[in-house]
């Protein structure tokens, strides 16, 4: 640390680095813990506030997203080792407007694309991915000024959703149950669908690479949508995407001379590539629910930090059931290579209380198996 507090970068120097060391594989005095959450989801004042005035204005304004993530991080439950993320969830969706595709929120709905890509023609619409990033300033500007303001008190964490994801939305104009169109073209035009996960990667690495030197510690990409394809479709459409995502991140963050991030990986739904996703070049793999621990760790070995895997409705329960639930997954993963977290995001009903009951009951538990 410099003289003056701050680090090499010239943030404040981070006063708990728990959840990125165990990012690394190295060994810590608890487990660290976070949660995925929506500001406009979760946040009561947000919620009523959000209707009034443009989604993707906000998205848009540093100072509102800074205050955003500030006040999940001042939450009377974001204890110490609790790692807020960056971003709100529609900057998922960002660099699909910076390609040139029209987004909308819709109240009740979500995200939604009144043009989809329906054609293979429709391609043709899609801007230079290398330009994104320089459309994008206002998202890295967000980061450095919540960097700033977070003075080291926790580690800051920048995510994009994977290309399969993105894809996605991009062909079906939006949410879906089976995602029918969008798997219709890997099917149909295979050679269009590689093109325009192609145009996705080429978007998202330097999207990624420009949040960390804005100031992001780690980074996370979303393969939300990863169920949807079985093995043979993930293997082919999904997996190497994501694999060069990871690789060309890491490269480019040598040669501009920057020190690296962990990464994490996180394909919901994607029990079946637990072994392609431990060695597609990340170091820790998110977990969703449906994935019993002890399955996952024979399955990726220790050359990776798992991460996950409440059920979120477990935080329905009592808090006295919870700290039970919390025991027994901490005793499943383990002391090593390990981060709490849910197997997915908070629901807009969940009691704060009962996410603090979460956080607390990890730190006791964790503390106390490596005791033992």
């Amino acid at each position: 640390m410099e003289a003056n507090g701050l680090g090499p970068q010239g943030f404040p120097e981070l006063k708990n680095d728990t959840f990125l060391r165990a990012a690394w594989g190295e060994e810590t005095d608890y487990t660290p813990v976070w949660c995925m959450r929506q500001a406009g989801r979760y946040l009561p004042e947000f919620r009523e506030t959000r209707a009034a005035q443009d989604f993707f204005s906000t998205c848009r304004s540093p100072e509102a997203c800074c205050e955003l993530t500030l006040h999940c991080v001042a939450s009377l439950w974001m204890l110490p080792s609790f790692s807020p993320t960056s971003l709100l969830y529609p900057r998922c969706f960002l660099p699909l407007q910076a390609l040139g595709m029209e987004v909308t929120m819709v109240p009740g709905k979500g995200p939604s694309f009144p043009e989809p890509l329906r054609e293979e023609q429709d391609l043709e619409r899609l801007r230079d991915p290398e330009v994104v990033a320089s459309e994008l300033g206002y998202v890295f500007q967000a980061i450095t000024l919540t960097r700033q303001r977070l003075a080291g008190r926790v580690p800051l964490i920048g995510f994009a959703g994977a290309p399969w994801t993105l894809m996605t939305y991009m062909v079906e104009g939006g949410g879906s149950s089976t995602m029918a169109q969008a798997k219709r073209w890997l099917y149909q035009r295979p050679q269009a669908s590689h093109q325009l996960l192609r145009i996705l990667t080429d978007a998202l690495v330097p999207y990624l690479v420009g949040q960390v030197v804005a100031g992001a510690q780690a980074l996370q990409l979303f393969e939300s949508h990863a169920g949807h394809l079985g093995p043979q479709l993930f293997n082919k459409f999904a997996l190497p995407y994501i694999r060069d995502v990871a690789k060309q991140v890491k490269a480019r963050l040598r040669e501009a001379g920057l020190a690296p991030v962990p990464m994490i990986i996180f394909a919901k739904d994607g029990h079946f590539a637990l072994e392609e996703l431990a060695q597609a070049g990340y170091e820790v793999v998110g977990l969703d629910w449906t994935v019993a621990p002890k399955k996952a760790r024979e399955c990726v070995g220790k050359t990776v930090t798992l991460q996950g895997n409440l059920d979120p409705c477990a935080l329905y329960a009592s808090e006295e059931e919870i700290g039970q639930l919390v025991k027994q997954m901490l005793d499943d993963f383990g002391p090593h290579r390990y981060i709490a977290n849910l197997g997915h995001g908070l629901y807009p009903d969940m009691d704060p209380e009962h996410v603090g009951a979460f956080v607390d009951a990890v730190h006791k538990h964790s503390r106390l198996l490596r005791q033992n």
